[in-house]
């Protein structure tokens, strides 16, 4: 599986390809950041996340893409350009057919490092460590990138089978109540 991981920002978006499957060795394919002016207009910071993101999604061609879900902060202007950007990658991906999957900071914390709580440098440590590269990402961002991918790895064989159940459970329930 090929997940391209993407943690949206208009500033800094983290972006991280990783290949594997749960329960062997992972193998990150690349790893950096799209970046946009913090002066240009919005329109303009917006479309130059959409060309970064297509050209991760050209030279790699990920069969999924991970996007960190967008949480309520304090600070709403920081909110808002974290939610575009993400409704940029998600848009991207669409586009192409490619399924995305939307995890939670806690989520992706608790998938890498056991803990929903870890800290920004507890979960660079622990993509250093999965991916056996010699220094953690930097930015942070791109660590957090890579984090989502490896949550999608390890997380979606179980989301599918918890979403296959409950689809044949609906089945069954609606079959019963039209017999």
């Amino acid at each position: 599986m090929r997940v391209l991981g993407v943690d949206p920002g208009l500033t800094r978006c983290g972006v991280g390809v990783v290949e594997g499957v749960a329960g062997r060795p992972l193998t990150m394919l690349g790893v950096g950041v799209v970046r946009t002016p913090v002066d240009a207009d919005l329109g303009h910071r917006l479309l130059a996340v959409e060309q970064g993101i297509e050209q991760w999604l050209d030279e790699h061609r990920p069969e999924y893409v991970a996007v960190e879900r967008v949480f309520s902060q304090h600070n709403v202007r920081t909110v808002m350009g974290t939610a575009q950007a993400s409704a940029v990658a998600m848009l991207c991906a669409a586009r192409r057919g490619i399924p995305v999957a939307l995890h939670t900071p806690s989520e992706v914390k608790a998938a890498v490092t056991g803990s929903g709580r870890a800290d920004k440098a507890q979960v660079g440590a622990m993509v250093t460590r999965l991916l056996r590269l010699s220094a953690p990402p930097r930015p942070a961002d791109a660590a957090d990138a890579l984090a989502l991918a490896i949550c999608h790895i390890w997380r979606a064989p179980a989301q599918n089978r918890l979403q296959r159940a409950v689809a044949l459970h609906t089945a069954q329930a609606t079959k019963g109540r039209t017999a």
